[in-house]
């Protein structure tokens, strides 16, 4: 009875169809991750140290698994549709309240229970929005409905290691040892959660639509890339201070290795790797879609915020009023900045290895040189620090646009191939609908 209250008068929940693509909930979704990820990069910056960095992986990885099961739960199921976006509105209060909270969840263990609590709390209210939705989508099919018993154990291991990752260090009394046993049980975490999804295999996952679940990942790439340039200007204060020279060109060239950065993922590998994912069927379209997206892409967001992180303290260095185009950025900025971009490159090697089954001699190249440039921008003021890593980035676009030509020029034909061949089986089945119309048999006399 009450399910037909629900269905009823808010409309049925709807299965995704196989050439779904996101909806505009979806995207609207995504604006709670936009704030976790800058969330994550200021309360790093505000203090960095190996410690922090840790705890900022793993907050993240926590994050981003909330992210592939929301993901999973939207290959079932439209989140835009009938009831659904009232569970995904209650959804987003939760996890933002788990963003908001992100900085308290490894503060001082004897500092209060507020913070680790409602870190713990929201993210269990999340996971059970999550969990309501599949039970719904496996509800007349009683092999899916088995198939989500494989991931119950990871939910009750998760919430319980959280929930005691909050109460166990208050009553330890060394804060020290405290605070590593907080720790050990986040990486307990980490653990169980994609460790579970390599054990447990394919059982539970599913990729209905092909097109919907790379747009899906390549959506929130792009918002981490976007967020690392907003990050950039607020926290290096570049609009609170006195417009100058310098500050103008180091911003400028945030965006333009930025967009370099975009281009190497979404030029060729990302559109290549789409259709390698329609192409694949059955067990080889969800382990794809598993390793490559599932996965990969979390050390790819990782190494946005570590450059974004970098990026910050050297724009603050060049915006800083008593330094000036001269002042070298302090402390751990230039391996961050590069040390990110390096994490972001390789990771996208991988991710063309395992969705192409290619490797580019152009990305190993600019990883060594990454590397070898490293040492050379600790030396430099950081505006040029800045230049130097735009100019190796720009390079490798600029030698790939020009020994990749051949390859691009067949990529680009084949997606407009696709698109017009789609538009066209569109087009023949809207013209059904005008069929039976009547016709207008009165002429002229």
């Amino acid at each position: 009875m009450g399910d037909y209250r629900w269905s009823g008068r808010l409309g049925p929940a709807v299965a995704v169809a196989p050439g779904a693509r996101v909806d505009k909930f979806e995207v609207f979704f995504d604006l709670v991750f936009v704030v976790s990820f800058f969330i994550i990069t200021r309360s790093t910056v505000a203090e960095i140290g190996g410690q922090e960095l840790l705890h900022a992986g793993l907050v993240l990885a926590v994050l981003w698994w909330c992210y592939v099961v929301h993901s999973m739960a939207a290959t079932r199921l439209r989140l835009g549709e009938g009831f659904v976006p009232v569970l995904m509105v209650a959804a987003m209060a939760s996890l933002f309240a788990f963003a908001l909270a992100l900085p308290q969840a490894f503060g001082t263990p004897h500092g209060g229970l507020a913070g680790p609590m409602v870190v713990a709390v929201s993210y269990v209210a999340v996971r059970g929005v999550h969990l309501v939705l599949f039970l719904r989508a496996g509800r007349d099919n009683p092999v899916d409905r088995r198939q989500l018993l494989h991931f119950m154990p990871e939910l009750v291991a998760s919430v319980v290691l959280l929930l005691a990752a909050a109460l166990v260090p208050v009553a330890i009394g060394d804060p020290g040892r405290a605070g590593i046993v907080r720790d050990v049980l986040w990486i307990l975490v980490v653990l169980v959660q994609y460790g579970t999804g390599l054990v447990a295999g394919t059982w539970g996952w599913s990729v209905t639509s092909a097109e919907h679940w790379t747009e899906r990942y390549d959506l929130i790439l792009i918002i981490a890339l976007g967020e690392s340039i907003i990050s950039v200007g607020v926290g290096g204060n570049v609009l609170g201070k006195p417009v100058t020279w310098p500050a103008i060109a180091a911003a400028t060239l945030g965006i333009v290795f930025t967009a370099a950065l975009w281009w190497a993922h979404f030029d060729l590998i990302g559109p290549a790797a789409r259709i390698a994912l329609h192409a694949a069927t059955g067990h080889a379209r969800m382990t794809m879609a598993r390793d490559a997206y599932a996965y990969l892409y979390l050390p790819m967001i990782a190494g946005i915020i570590l450059f974004a992180i970098g990026s910050d303290e050297l724009v603050r260095a060049v915006t800083d009023p008593a330094g000036g185009v001269g002042e070298k950025a302090q402390g751990p900025a230039v391996p961050l900045l590069f040390g990110g971009v390096i994490c972001y490159l390789a990771t996208n090697m991988l991710f063309q290895l395992r969705t192409l089954h290619t490797l580019s001699w152009s990305r190993v190249g600019v990883l060594v040189v990454l590397a070898a440039g490293m040492p050379v921008a600790g030396r430099l003021p950081a505006l040029a620090a800045l230049a130097l890593l735009t100019a190796i980035c720009v390079g490798l676009i600029a030698v790939e646009v020009a020994t990749m030509a051949d390859s691009r020029n067949a990529l680009r034909k084949a997606v407009h191939d696709e698109r017009v061949n789609h538009e066209a089986q569109e087009a023949a089945w809207r013209a059904r609908w005008h069929e039976d119309e009547p016709r207008d048999t009165t002429g002229p006399a």
